[in-house]
């Protein structure tokens, strides 16, 4: 039952993606929050039918937290999940991702249309630089940035050295930093095709100050409450 619960959930969110891409590509020339808020319906859709086919729902803490200014999320990733309700739960926002990503029929395209920080893994320096430079001005037209300090998807439980681009950008634009742990792998694993029912548990911490902090001080806090808070989950 699982396994047919999974192929219906997978063929939905085929089917939505057949629908949303040709759609972000014809709304290229409208303002890029406008394009956001239609293509973000994708999101809304594939968390709701995970709900509906696979029995996944979610609970979050730390609402309260958010910041009414534009901020930089830095957050476990164990899943695609993760990336779908960032976008029902804070505001306009744009992602750093890896390039061969762009390249998936389809998604990648959608993706490519809503002005990514897309950097080649193999080189850091012109990373981080591109980081920095694009970071700097998403955040100043007002966009949130998610960025994923371990820099893929790990299982529930794993762990992986933090990454300095986020903290980087927070010490040199001087913007918030907000910290994010859930535990999206228990039910969704980048591994696995089977979908686990179940709730996921998101918890946002305390924004942090980034501000006469060095990246990292800004990366040691942020580090030590996202892994703190995944004890508890």
């Amino acid at each position: 039952m699982l396994f047919l619960r999974s192929v219906l959930f997978y063929i939905g969110l085929i089917l939505a993606l057949f629908v949303f891409t040709p759609l972000a590509l014809l709304m290229l020339p409208l303002p890029f929050r406008q394009r956001y808020l239609i293509m973000t319906g994708w999101a809304r859709f594939v968390i709701w039918w995970l709900e509906k086919t696979c029995q996944v729902t979610y609970q979050v803490q730390g609402l309260e937290n958010i910041p009414s200014q534009a901020a930089i999320v830095l957050s476990k990733h164990q899943s695609t999940w993760e990336t779908l309700l960032f976008q029902k739960i804070f505001p306009p926002q744009i992602w750093l991702l890896k390039r061969e990503l762009l390249w998936l029929p389809l998604f990648g395209w959608a993706l490519a249309t809503l002005q990514p920080i897309v950097i080649d893994r193999k080189n850091l320096r012109e990373s981080l630089k591109q980081i920095l430079e694009q970071g700097k001005q998403r955040l100043a037209q007002g966009l949130w940035i998610i960025i994923f300090p371990e820099g893929t998807r790990l299982a529930y439980g794993d762990k992986k050295r933090y990454g300095i681009g986020g903290a980087r950008l927070a010490e040199q634009s001087g913007y918030p930093v907000v910290p994010v742990a859930h535990n999206s792998g228990k039910f969704w694993s980048s591994k696995r095709f089977i979908k686990k029912p179940g709730t996921i548990q998101v918890i946002i911490g305390p924004v942090i100050d980034s501000q006469g902090k060095t990246y990292q001080e800004i990366n040691t806090l942020v580090e030590n409450w996202i892994e703190e808070t995944m004890l508890k989950l």
